[in-house]
């Protein structure tokens, strides 16, 4: 079985909902699946699996989260290589080059994105949230 973890951060539950909704698609393709809040992660949750979804939303001047999100990537990127990745997230301001930077980041490490990063405007809508769990089924397929 394939195993899979989600590892996000949320603030108003925007990127939360974006997150359970991956759960959802991966876990309709048969994956084992752990929904995982950044603040209980571990390196051991990054190394242990070889697909992973980060979710988080752009935050400041299009960034990561900088309190718990930017310092756990900057911790894991290099247990990454070679791992199959999606990024998500919601932004609600600018034009969500955050993610454009945190794909880029991440294809540096070796790692495979199966998919350009996905950023939702504002709350997530019906049509976002569908493809969120494609983009869960997708990964459990990968």
């Amino acid at each position: 079985m394939k195993k899979i973890n989600v590892i996000y951060w949320s603030g108003t539950g925007n990127t939360e909902r974006m997150a359970e909704a991956i759960v959802k698609g991966a876990k309709r393709e048969g994956a084992e699946v752990k929904l995982l809040q950044v603040s209980s992660a571990t390196e051991e949750d990054v190394k242990n699996v070889d697909r992973i979804a980060f979710g988080c939303p752009a935050m400041g001047a299009e960034e990561l989260e900088e309190t718990e999100m930017r310092p756990f990537m900057d911790k894991v990127n290099s247990f990454l290589s070679g791992k199959n990745i999606i990024l998500f997230g919601s932004y609600e301001w600018a034009e969500g080059e955050w993610m454009k930077l945190w794909q880029e980041e991440i294809e540096g490490t070796g790692a495979r994105l199966i998919a350009d990063g996905f950023a939702a405007y504002d709350n997530p809508d019906e049509a976002a949230i569908e493809e969120c769990e494609a983009l869960g089924r997708d990964l459990a397929r990968s």
